[in-house]
């Protein structure tokens, strides 16, 4: 079963900081890290309840990319949702999808909430593997920080009863897979305007897909084998 790492970025209110890390322990989650959080007393710790070990082993990071260094696979989540391929930085998965998704993994997993009152940014959600939202009444659709966390944590607990581990690609191995993309993109002459936003739709596609080993090998070898031969006709032209 993978390790979760739960990641809360700019959190304004100490309350929800504390629910959070009660949460986590319900869930057998143990890894918190914050970004540029709000300063933490009483009521965190009241909120946390007997997850106050949690609160306190939290580690305390300057900026998103040191946050989630490591990941195998890093989640953001939003609670916007769209069915638009144009916009297809923004399509996400259920928190049910993505447990059953992540369940048979082994490393990390950072699942990535987002500023009480404008969630994660538009940057910090491009990083992202795989985005993940949780349906609500449309009359508020948005929910509590502590809320959600709450949610998703519990689908990835439920999910990794009883699932065998399989050998996942890892975080480094899908950083390789990204640049082999990114080098065929620049072989074949790709469109420069149109680079940036195939990329995300790439790193969205992989996250979704959570390659094994064996996958990540066979598609690294294709995307290396047609760079090669596309720069070897270009020599020689």
């Amino acid at each position: 079963m993978p390790r979760v790492r739960v990641v809360l970025v700019e959190p304004k209110n100490e309350g929800n900081v504390g629910a959070v890390a009660r949460a986590m322990k319900n869930f057998g989650a143990a890894d918190l890290a914050l970004v540029r959080s709000c300063p933490l007393g009483g009521e965190a710790r009241k909120r946390a309840m007997h997850g106050s070990d949690i609160l306190e082993g939290a580690t305390h990071a300057n900026s998103f990319a040191e946050a989630v260094r490591g990941s195998d696979l890093l989640v953001g989540t939003s609670g916007i949702d769209t069915r638009s391929e144009k916009r297809f930085a923004r399509i996400s998965v259920g928190a049910r999808d993505l447990a059953a998704r992540v369940a048979p993994m082994r490393g990390t997993v950072t699942v990535a909430f987002g500023r009480e009152d404008f969630g994660l940014s538009e940057e910090e959600l491009a990083e992202c593997d795989l985005l993940v939202t949780i349906p609500a009444a449309e009359e508020y659709p948005i929910l509590n920080l502590s809320h959600a966390a709450t949610v998703v944590l519990y689908e990835l607990f439920a999910a990794r009863a009883g699932r065998r581990p399989r050998r996942e690609a890892s975080g480094f191995e899908k950083e390789k897979l990204h640049e082999a993309f990114a080098a065929l993109l620049e072989a074949t002459d790709y469109p420069a305007h149109k680079r940036a936003r195939t990329k995300v739709m790439f790193r969205r596609l992989v996250g979704r897909s959570v390659p094994s080993k064996w996958e990540f090998h066979a598609l690294m070898g294709v995307l290396q084998r047609a760079t090669k031969r596309i720069r070897r006709l270009e020599r020689g032209a």
